[in-house]
C-alpha cells in the first residue's frame, strides 16, 4: 500500500473509532437516506461535524490525490472530511495554481456524485467560489451546472456564488436565482433564498429590487429565506405580495 493510501486509511480509521450508532441512526433520517429520498443509500457512522473537522485538521496537508481518494469512501463522514480539508486548503492558499486545482477537484467530486448531499456542498462550494473570477466565462459554467438534472450540481452552482457575494459580486447569484425560480426541489429554493439573504446582508437595496420584481413568483421557501433579516413590516409586505397569487 502506498503512502497516500496509508494516510487516508489512518484518517478513516480514526473517524471510524469515533462513530456512534445512535448519532448515525439520527443522521440517516435527517439527511433523507431512505428509498426515494434525496440522500438515498448514503451511510453514516455517527460522527458529529465538529469532531470530523477536528480530525481533518490533523490531516490538513493531504494531497489532492489523497483528498480524492478519501472522497471515494461510501461513508458520509469520510467524504465530509475530504471536502472540509479541500475547502480549508483553498482558504489558506495564496497560489492561484493550487486554488485552480482544488476548485476543479471539487467540481470533479460533484459531477462524479461523491459530493452528494447538501452538507457536503455547503461545506465546500461557498469557500472555493471566489475562484470563479479567474475563469473567463464563469457564468457559462454556473449556468451549465444549474441546468443539470443532478440536484447537487444545481445546488453547487448556487452555493459557489457565495464566494462572489463576499467580494460584493452579486449578479451571478441574481442570474441563477432568476433561472431557478421554477426549480422543483425545496433544497434549491433554500439555497437560492439563502444566497439572496446574504446579498441583503451586504446591500439591502439589491435584495429589495429583486424582491420587488420576483416576490410574487418566488417559491415560498425561497422567499422566506430571502426576507429572514428584513424587519417585520417588510417581511409582511413581501409575503402579502406572494399571497396575492397564492
Amino acid at each position: 500500500m502506498n503512502n497516500s493510501s496509508n494516510r487516508v486509511l489512518e484518517l478513516q480509521e480514526e473517524l471510524n473509532e469515533l462513530g456512534d450508532p445512535v448519532i448515525a441512526e439520527h443522521s440517516q433520517r435527517y439527511f433523507k437516506t431512505g428509498p426515494g429520498e434525496y440522500g438515498e443509500g448514503d451511510v453514516f457512522i455517527g460522527v458529529r461535524v465538529p469532531v470530523v473537522r477536528s480530525v481533518g485538521k490533523r490531516f490538513r496537508d493531504l494531497s489532492p490525490d489523497e483528498i480524492y481518494e478519501l472522497a471515494q469512501s461510501p461513508l458520509h463522514e469520510h467524504r465530509l472530511c475530504a471536502v472540509q480539508i479541500l475547502a480549508n486548503q483553498f482558504k489558506r492558499s495564496r497560489h492561484r495554481e493550487q486554488q485552480e486545482e482544488l476548485f476543479h477537484l471539487l467540481l470533479t467530486l460533484v459531477t462524479e456524485e461523491r459530493v452528494n448531499n447538501w452538507d457536503l456542498v455547503d461545506t465546500s462550494a461557498p469557500y472555493v467560489g471566489s475562484y470563479l473570477l479567474q475563469i473567463k466565462d464563469y457564468q457559462a459554467l454556473l449556468s451549465s451546472l444549474a441546468r443539470s438534472e443532478n440536484l447537487w450540481e444545481r445546488r453547487t452552482a448556487v452555493m459557489l456564488t457565495g464566494g462572489l457575494i463576499r467580494l460584493d459580486v452579486f449578479e451571478p447569484t441574481l442570474t441563477l436565482c432568476r433561472d431557478l425560480l421554477g426549480d422543483p426541489h425545496d433544497l434549491i429554493h433554500k439555497a437560492t433564498g439563502w444566497m439572496l439573504r446574504e446579498i441583503g446582508r451586504r446591500d439591502r437595496g439589491v435584495l429589495r429590487r429583486f424582491l420587488d420584481e420576483y416576490a410574487t413568483v418566488m417559491p415560498r421557501t425561497m422567499l422566506r429565506y430571502a426576507i429572514e433579516h428584513l424587519d417585520a413590516t417588510e417581511r409582511a409586505h413581501y409575503l402579502a405580495l406572494k399571497s396575492l397569487l397564492a
